[in-house]
């Protein structure tokens, strides 16, 4: 028993001895650090600008491509498609084939969805591209000069094609039962004779040589825009073979498409685009604007100088004037809060709602833009922050909307530079992501310029952004 007690009354005394020094425990080690080592933690607030600035073009590199003509808040949007078809490279029609053999030649384009008018027309036109095509490894803007391609001389169509976006008429019905909406159109003569007359498919440049490709655009219709996600042509033909020794008579079809293995570019044009942009910056003391395809960028302006000035003077000895520690930004977060939201379904839809905002913002350090795009690169802490439309509540349990962006090891990397450009300018870019799986990790395989339509409105700088920096010193 003597042990027993012996032990307890070891324990009180760790206990007391414990509960006297617990309140020095959080200071011993800066007791023992010297200045030179002492880990310093610090917090700044830092304003900045945001400005809404326009986008002349984008590179063309969509996987689906707009065409028609529509009006919104945000001024008058026309979208053509100028595509090159590919080469069945090996492929040889029949023995007996000729051009009378050819029934009829159609062009086929499937349309994954609308935005606008699903019951306002748009008539479809299609020209051949007779003056020059596209290289497979160049790269082309949104804006190109559509009369450097074609002349527009006569339409390879029987006649203007009627479409109705709701409407389906020549929709087919997929594996899964549903129905993918498609417009077919018959070709006029004159070009079935020459086309029909290509038989020859050795490679894609001379079977370019032959045929430059499409320009498919609308003539009239200014309420739906068509999101195109396959264009194909169709050579129905017949021929003969003897079977059991009769001549039997066969009909086939032969489709020319435009894939990934030839050149598509989307042409987009806003009408009046100078006064539309000049109007959202009047408003830009409140609200800003991005706007896809290719409309309207919104420009974030970061004092750096001012920051890095703020911080570097808090890690430098203050009788020596030496830097004593080197500079670690722990958080920077930079919340854009998203204004316009959709609310509307099917036919409660309103013209307010066509335009949606973006799924995925891309905050991209201005004079990079055009390399990372070119070079189809992924986003990086030094370059590019990648965000994703978030819902959440607020203070009273409403529901919000925002873009979120960690910006601590992209600031740490500036401070750490030598010189800094006394602003950093950054763009909120609407983008399109791909992603790709490996061991049950999906990660972000490539980002492109977005060239389906959305308009996101975003709180101004000055209507309630502002960066807090938690930065430390070691």
């Amino acid at each position: 028993m003597s042990k027993r007690f012996a032990f307890i009354g070891v324990l009180i005394m760790i206990a007391c001895c414990w509960t006297a020094c617990k309140d020095d425990v959080a200071n011993t080690g800066q007791s023992v650090l010297t200045p030179e080592d002492e880990i310093i933690v610090l917090v700044d607030t830092f304003s900045f600008r945001s400005m809404v600035d326009s986008c002349d073009a984008i590179i063309s590199q969509a996987d689906s491509f707009l065409l028609g003509e529509i009006e919104t808040d945000y001024g008058v949007l026309r979208a053509s498609i100028l595509t090159q078809m590919a080469c069945p490279e090996g492929y040889a029609y029949p023995a007996d084939f000729h051009v009378d053999s050819i029934d009829s030649i159609c062009l086929f384009m499937y349309y994954s969805s609308w935005e606008g008018d699903a019951n306002s027309p748009l008539a479809i036109n299609a020209y051949m591209i007779d003056k020059k095509t596209f290289s497979y490894s160049g790269t082309y803007p949104t804006d190109l000069n559509i009369d450097d391609y074609c002349t527009r001389s006569k339409s390879v169509l029987t006649n203007h094609r009627i479409v109705v976006a709701s409407e389906k008429l020549d929709s087919i019905q997929g594996s899964d039962g549903t129905y993918l909406p498609m417009v077919r159109m018959r070709v006029n003569d004159d070009f079935m004779t020459y086309f029909g007359s290509i038989t020859s498919f050795d490679d894609q440049d001379s079977f370019n040589d032959k045929f430059k490709g499409l320009l498919i655009e609308t003539s009239f219709g200014s309420s739906t825009v068509l999101n195109i996600s396959d264009i194909a042509l169709g050579v129905f033909y017949r021929f003969r073979y003897n079977k059991g020794g009769r001549d039997t008579i066969v009909h086939d079809m032969k489709a020319f498409y435009a894939n990934s293995e030839i050149r598509t570019v989307n042409h987009l044009h806003y009408e009046d685009k100078a006064a539309l942009i000049a109007a959202l910056q009047n408003d830009s003391d409140t609200y800003n604007y991005i706007i896809a395809p290719a409309g309207a960028y919104t420009r974030l302006s970061f004092p750096m100088e001012k920051m890095e000035d703020a911080i570097w003077s808090k890690l430098v000895s203050s009788e020596t004037g030496d830097s004593l520690k080197r500079p670690y930004v722990n958080k920077a977060e930079v919340r854009v809060h998203v204004e316009n939201k959709f609310t509307g379904s099917g036919s409660e839809k309103t013209r307010n709602d066509w335009l949606q905002p973006a799924n995925y913002m891309l905050l991209i350090r201005e004079q990079s833009m055009q390399r990372f795009f070119k070079n189809k690169e992924l986003p990086s802490d030094t370059c590019a922050l990648l965000g994703q439309l978030t819902q959440g509540v607020d203070s009273v349990g409403d529901a919000i909307y925002y873009y979120s962006y960690d910006l601590s090891d992209f600031l740490t990397n500036q401070l750490r530079q030598e010189a800094n450009d006394s602003i950093l300018d950054m763009l909120l870019v609407p983008v399109t992501i791909g992603t790709s799986t490996t061991s049950s990790t999906t990660v972000v395989s490539s980002v492109k310029q977005q060239q389906t339509m959305s308009a996101t409105k975003i709180k101004s700088a000055k209507n309630g952004m502002e960066l807090e920096i938690v930065y430390s010193g070691f």
